[in-house]
């Protein structure tokens, strides 16, 4: 048993597994890029499954829509730390060994070395040896009574060390991030509206790590003052540019606004937040005249449903005024619902839009009334109405009308609706992940190792003087490459020469 455990432990904790575990790690993550997830649109994940049926709902059952939060990854993700770990100790253990361990001794015969060469020279052993002294500077040495051992190239394996520690100290950045970081995204209305980063409930979407609760956010206020958007002729969109104000630090209590040009990957960063620009829609204002004159008007964002032309659904709720029954009141509410086109183009009497900016904005309505359904305590989709209600027959269409801005209908009992116009709306994300400048350090500490452990190379230089009967000085160079790499061979040659060796 115990030798079971031992073989299983070193079988872990080899570099070759460890490799094994990285690359399915990678391979595990595939699906987190290529399938949607619910931490980021749950809406698309729903399309999916509905439009692939049992596939998937497999994939559902496997979790490829929640890869990160899997039990599969989290076990591949374990066992790559302790595998990282338990390769890297020994090494570590063993490279301070053989940093502070002398260089090896001359071999008997340097002959038998792949890179060899010999000649003889009327300078004295001494002379020779003190020569090579000054060729090999750099070079860990050692001298004997008639021979220099010398060393280079140790720094490859720090640069392979550096490599995986720098590899191990990313996936703890990326966890640590995953645990007290957090990632809200949230809707604001352009020309004046504003967002304050007090807690969750002021967000649309809000993913906390593992430690975070919501009660100690950064404080942190937005307001966003104007949107331009640009697009190309095919409708692609060029530029997107939010000009903000935002409050943070003293800020907040000083009531000072500071400017910031926020674009698409320009986020703005402060107290150690960041706030993306992630997208754009637009908002349709109407303006409800009950019978009784009493005005109710409502600017609420509506999705876009089709992101080239930026065509939109989405649904403007009202309560009657002046009904103090409950009943009643609830028989009598309005939803304005349809779809709103900013480029307007008509299909017979079927409106859609062939353009995403705002060149002829209408809107096709559909008017219900009825019991919205909004004092069930049940949450509601502010884009949209229950349908249910409307097969229960709780909510009846009564009107339907395409609308210009500045166009109204009049329902049956008098009451009128105006389409006023459109204000845009842009989505922001806002991001806090203290790692990020690790992850980053530990990046660059990637790149860097790899590249000094591909191109340093271990090499060893052997010099032997002795003196021949003749009175003459036999000098032996011998070298050997601890890799495989090409280019010793050069350098070998370079320092015999300059030795005054030539090879025999």
């Amino acid at each position: 048993m115990i030798a079971f455990l031992r073989n299983t432990w070193r079988g872990l904790t080899s570099m070759r597994t460890a490799l094994i575990l990285l690359f399915l790690l990678a391979l595990a993550a595939m699906p987190g890029a290529l399938l949607p997830q619910l931490s980021l649109n749950a809406r698309k994940v729903d399309e999916y499954v509905a439009q692939h049926g049992w596939w998937g709902r497999f994939l559902q059952k496997l979790g490829f829509f929640e890869v990160y939060a899997t039990p599969w990854f989290a076990a591949i993700y374990l066992m790559l730390f302790v595998s990282l770990i338990g390769c890297l100790l020994p090494r570590t253990f063993e490279y301070f060994k053989q940093a502070t361990a002398k260089p090896v001794l001359t071999p008997r015969n340097l002959s038998r070395l792949p890179h060899h060469a010999q000649a003889e020279t009327d300078s004295s052993p001494e002379e020779v040896l003190a020569e090579a002294e000054q060729h090999l500077r750099g070079w860990r040495k050692q001298a004997d009574e008639n021979t220099i051992s010398a060393e280079r190239g140790f720094l490859r394996e720090t640069g392979n060390l550096v490599f995986h520690f720098a590899l191990l100290g990313l996936l703890v950045s990326f966890a640590i991030g995953k645990m007290v970081g957090y990632e809200g995204t949230v809707i604001v209305q352009a020309n004046g509206g504003q967002f304050c980063n007090g807690g969750i409930a002021n967000y649309d979407t809000f993913r906390p790590g593992l430690r975070v609760d919501g009660s100690d956010l950064t404080p942190l206020c937005v307001k966003v003052d104007d949107f331009k958007a640009e697009y190309l002729p095919n409708g692609q969109a060029k530029s997107f540019h939010a000009g903000i104000g935002y409050q943070s630090g003293e800020d907040l209590e000083s009531g000072t606004w500071r400017p910031f040009d926020l674009e698409v990957n320009h986020p703005l960063r402060t107290a150690g937040d960041r706030v993306y620009l992630q997208g754009h829609g637009y908002t349709p204002q109407f303006t409800v005249t009950f019978p009784n004159g009493v005005k109710r008007t409502s600017a609420t964002q509506w999705v876009p449903v089709d992101p080239v032309t930026l065509a939109s659904e989405g649904a403007a709720k009202f309560d009657p005024p002046n009904i103090t029954d409950p009943e009643q009141r609830r028989k009598n509410q309005l939803a304005v619902t349809g779809l709103f086109a900013p480029s307007s183009a008509m299909h017979g009497s079927i409106l859609t839009s062939n353009f995403p900016a705002l060149n002829n904005p209408m809107v096709a309505v559909d008017v219900y009334r009825g019991d919205l359904g909004t004092d069930d305590g049940r949450g509601q989709s502010i884009f949209s109405i229950d349908k249910s209600l409307v097969d229960q027959g709780r909510l009846t269409k009564v009107a339907r009308k395409n609308l210009a801005v500045g166009d109204e209908l009049s329902l049956d009992d008098g009451t009128r609706i105006r389409f006023d116009g459109v204000n845009d709306w842009v989505s922001l994300q806002i991001s806090h992940d203290p790692s990020q400048v690790w992850v980053l350090l530990f990046a660059v500490l990637i790149i860097v190792g790899l590249g000094v452990s591909l191109t340093v190379k271990r090499r060893r230089f052997w010099v032997r003087a002795t003196r021949q009967d003749d009175g003459r000085t036999l000098v032996e160079a011998g070298g050997l490459a601890r890799t495989d790499q090409a280019g010793y061979g050069e350098e070998f040659t370079r320092l015999a020469t300059s030795l005054l060796i030539k090879e025999t």
